[in-house]
């Protein structure tokens, strides 16, 4: 491996879903994935590691050099050989992957799905937005599209013909998605609008790819309430089409600008102007103020892919920094630093590299587990497992989901920091990649919904869901991990700090519980991101608990030398990201319980 070709840990993706998760046997359970043994697994996975190292990766310079551009229409040229990477997916069978067989979909576990995403997004997560923002849009039209659009547009959307977006913010709005302002005139044809207003911020709102593109925009119908209950959601195309699908004319919603942005530098973001200089045409989904309901089914499978692409960014930076670790030759071992003649080492070896490769290391491997594992939830929930509370699985996904978004992307940002940081002087120049993913990283915590908005989803809704019976439910979940792995004997230390952390995380919850029912909202979401956090940290010891967990039951075995060193490299993770990370918990538990709100005081930050 070179410190500038990106590569993947096939290695470690497979014990997390074989070892780990042990998803075949779930797998086997459920008809339409009966066929993803294991042998079935590492063939999807193992050519999904080809089409990343062969085709996606040699396209992520360029993609970051060129960029994207737009002419005077409006229409965009995305950078060279996107579109060969498109076609590459769509030959492979990876845009039709998980979509619905009767529309020309094949079936494949959310499990393996976010596996070979890691590796696809992490190879080119310019490229990678594309093809995932079709994918999710096909997923709402199948949903809740009348019939003759459904027959007509999933196809297309799992064919790779067509391409789609989400079309939420609006200048002045942001986050604020209730004061959307952008409105639907009904017309004399049932379930058509004439839309018009402006959407900025949207990725992949034009591009050369596809011959169409299916955007999903939220709008406010005539006489519809305030706020996010008054906005229905439209499928609003480029071009036009006839029953058969063919192309017609174009419809009026064009690109006004193109952003120019920090990263992510091949994926375009764009400004959409809606029936400015002509009439712009949607098909209303569902049923007019149904618009925030049926994004969400879009924006929570997106926020766990955005989560994946943190991980994909954090787990290709850590790889590229381990190379380079390996390779660049700097200094004497620290024993010899007074011998002026002493051999020069390669800088994997001097102490502080070390300790900023573990922690890289610690984090993408739980980070991996956790998102795996929250998607062979859904898969569970999903299908109905027998014996499996479906709905408590889901209940659990959905619990974790801000935690996928907003810790794993804040973590993810700090592993390409600290991977660069390994680099010293050279990781800041252009010459090595790993510059351009802290750049492109930097955006999963901002898209989406920002992280603080994360939070306080976290603390104002899922926490509160079902009286916090979810929550206490991943609790006993989390309690019977770490008894398996006290039964070990070879854990105690780890389970020790796991089970302090586990319970100040119970009482901060409670805390700020309290506060809420108080009538102390402003308190209590001060709170939130610290909450988030913390929450975050214990989420990520319990994954490095369990994994150790089954690594001592490994080296207990038969195994080759190179088996021992990954089994020994798992416990050794537990031991020290419950030395130096899980430490945290307590200094975030005291901040959240101490009563500051100094930062609330009215002479502060005065307009």
């Amino acid at each position: 491996m070179s410190a500038t070709d990106f590569s993947v840990d096939l290695q470690d993706i497979k014990f997390v879903v074989h070892e780990q998760l042990n998803a075949s046997a779930i797998f086997s359970q459920i008809d339409q994935f009966a066929m993803f043994d294991a042998d079935m697994v590492d063939a999807m996975l193992g050519e999904a590691e080809r089409l990343a190292t062969e085709v996606f990766a040699p396209l992520n310079k360029v993609g970051d050099e060129v960029g994207c551009q737009v002419d005077s229409e409006g229409n965009v040229t995305t950078p060279p050989g996107f579109k060969d990477g498109w076609n590459a997916l769509v030959e492979g069978g990876w845009m039709a992957a998980g979509g619905p067989e009767e529309f020309g979909g094949m079936p494949m576990p959310h499990a393996v799905t976010v596996a070979a995403h890691e590796m696809l997004t992490g190879a080119n997560v310019s490229l990678s937005t594309y093809p995932g923002l079709a994918r999710g849009v096909g997923r709402v039209l199948e949903g809740f599209a009348p019939d003759w659009l459904k027959q007509i547009s999933v196809p297309r959307m799992f064919d790779g013909r067509w391409g789609g977006t989400m079309c939420l913010t609006e200048s002045g709005a942001g986050t604020s998605v209730g004061d959307n302002r952008t409105k639907a005139e009904r017309t004399d044809e049932e379930g058509t609008y004439l839309l018009t207003g402006e959407k900025i911020f949207i990725t992949a709102g034009d591009q050369d790819i596809t011959d169409n593109i299916i955007h999903l925009v939220l709008a406010r119908a005539p006489g519809a309430p305030s706020g996010v209950k008054g906005l229905s959601i439209f499928a609003v195309p480029k071009f036009d089409f006839d029953s058969e699908g063919q192309l017609g004319s174009r419809n009026g919603i064009f690109v006004r600008g193109i952003e120019e942005k920090m990263g992510l530098h091949g994926s375009v973001t764009t400004t959409l102007e809606l029936g400015g200089d002509t009439p712009c045409k949607g098909w209303l989904l569902g049923g007019e103020g149904d618009g925030i309901s049926i994004m969400f089914h879009l924006m929570n499978e997106a926020r766990i892919g955005v989560g994946v692409q943190g991980l994909s960014g954090a787990s290709a930076a850590y790889n590229l920094a381990l190379a380079y670790a390996k390779e660049r030759i700097q200094g004497v071992d620290i024993e010899n630093i007074r011998d002026a003649d002493a051999p020069r080492i390669a800088i994997v070896n001097h102490p502080d590299v070390r300790r900023m490769l573990m922690w890289c290391k610690v984090h993408v491997e739980t980070m991996r587990s956790f998102l795996i594992g929250t998607a062979l939830r859904v898969d569970k929930a999903e299908n109905f497992l027998e014996g499996d509370d479906a709905e408590l699985q889901m209940a659990i996904a959905e619990l974790m989901t801000p935690i996928c978004k907003a810790h794993c992307t804040d973590i993810a940002f700090d592993v390409t920091r600290i991977a660069l940081q390994t680099y010293g002087g050279y990781g800041y120049t252009k010459e090595y990649p790993v510059e351009q993913y802290v750049r492109d990283t930097k955006i999963a915590s901002i898209y989406e919904g920002t992280n603080g908005v994360q939070a306080m989803d976290l603390l104002g809704r899922k926490m509160r869901a079902k009286g916090g019976m979810i929550f206490m439910a991943w609790m006993a979940e989390t309690s019977q991990v770490l008894d398996q792995a006290k039964e070990t004997g070879k854990l105690n230390a780890a389970v020790t700090a796991m089970e302090k952390a586990r319970d100040a995380l119970a009482n901060c919850a409670m805390h700020l519980g309290g506060l809420g029912m108080s009538g102390d909202y402003k308190g209590a979401m001060l709170q939130a991101t610290p909450f988030l956090n913390m929450f975050g940290h214990v989420v990520l010891g319990r994954e490095a608990i369990e994994q150790a967990r089954i690594a001592v039951e490994k080296l207990e075995g038969d195994i080759t030398d190179s088996e021992r060193a990954f089994y020994k490299g798992k416990v050794l993770n537990a031991q020290f990201y419950t030395a130096n990370v899980l430490p945290n918990v307590a200094a975030i538990a005291s901040g959240i319980t101490s009563g500051d709100a100094s930062c609330m005081d009215e002479a502060l930050f005065q307009v």
